[in-house]
């Protein structure tokens, strides 16, 4: 497809650049993609659209500091590294920047020799393999050293990192954050747990995947950088147990939705695996567990918007998105939130 059929109209000032001061009085968009309607609403007002029996999915990734800021030794050149995914023991694949002076064998120092990256392969499109060097534990010098990988749409640093984490993040390994997810509280979940609703998690570390933009003109000339997921034997057995009742499986997040979705469309069934995945969904994908949506209003022209639009077919995608800009909903990372259900 054609990739300006997912363009749109956004004013920069619709760009959230902070998160709501509550995570749960956020705007919500409840949209009701069976008979087309769609109504205004809070966050906090989603218990009025779950029931029981319902099963909600949730990504529990955590994002680490993964922006590391250095130098070049010899040169003393400024670098930047964005780490992506952790690979054989100490080696990592980063995105680089400037990507054109880290050659194999280059070091970069981002800490008095504290930690310092060697470059072991050069990839396309910016990406390096490095071997990271370092006394101590890692992730205990990555938290000091390293930054928190806001996108750079947003301008500031936060205060506090924790609002760049959702309430249940646990397994450290994301580049990113699972963005629909900061909508919930713990007071959300545990009055969503006693309506009845299950909450199980599943695991996807967010890279390339999932935010690189989409640079060619056809979607189908798009490549996927896949990404690690993880789905345990206790959240497998109980999505077979949903799937099998006919409860509605409701994804929290794109990266849900793309778990869930992968897994099955391989085996047929929900299996308990720790893999990586690069599926792509766009119009035309049937999607095979997932009934319902929680989702921020992503970027145009962006992998997550076409995710949408397969979910309720492109012509109301965009049509949503012209409600959301009229009302002046928050966009992206921060922004606001749609619920997307059809039963």
């Amino acid at each position: 497809m054609d990739i300006n059929l997912f363009d749109f109209y956004l004013p920069e000032e619709l760009i959230a650049q902070k998160p709501c001061d509550k995570r749960d009085h956020s705007r919500l968009l409840a949209i009701n993609y069976g008979n087309k309607t769609y109504e205004d609403r809070n966050f906090f007002n989603i218990v009025e659209y779950l029931k029981p029996g319902d099963v909600l999915v949730r990504n529990n990734t955590k994002v680490i500091p993964a922006r590391l800021l250095g130098v070049k030794e010899k040169t003393g050149a400024h670098c930047e590294l964005l780490l992506l995914k952790q690979l054989e023991g100490d080696n990592w694949e980063c995105l680089t920047r400037p990507a054109k002076s880290l050659k194999v064998g280059a070091r970069v120092d981002f800490g008095d020799g504290k930690l310092i990256a060697e470059v072991l392969e050069e990839k396309d499109e910016g990406i390096r393999i490095v071997k990271m060097h370092y006394q101590g534990i890692f992730l205990e010098v990555l938290d000091q050293l390293g930054k928190m990988p806001l996108p750079p749409y947003i301008a500031k640093q936060l205060c506090t990192n924790d609002r760049y984490q959702t309430v249940y993040a646990k397994y450290e390994g994301s580049a990113a954050a699972p963005t629909a997810g900061f909508h919930f509280t713990q007071e959300l979940f545990e009055k969503i747990k006693t309506m009845g609703v299950e909450i199980i998690d599943v695991t996807l570390h967010i890279g390339l995947g999932t935010f690189r933009p989409v640079k060619v003109q056809d979607t189908k000339d798009h490549i996927m950088h896949s990404e690690l997921y993880e789905i345990t034997k206790e959240s497998a057995d109980k999505l077979n147990k949903a799937k099998a009742n006919k409860q509605r499986i409701i994804a929290i997040g794109t990266t849900s939705v793309r778990t869930l979705e992968a897994n099955y469309s391989k085996y047929g069934f929900f299996k308990p695996t720790k893999e990586e995945t690069n599926i792509f969904i766009e119009p035309g994908y049937q999607y095979k567990v997932v009934d319902a949506l929680i989702t921020n209003f992503h970027l145009p022209k962006s992998t997550l918007i076409m995710l949408v639009s397969a979910f309720m077919d492109r012509e109301f995608t965009l049509e949503i998105y012209k409600h959301a800009v009229e009302e002046k909903y928050r966009f992206f990372s921060f922004g606001d939130s749609m619920f997307i259900y059809g039963k």
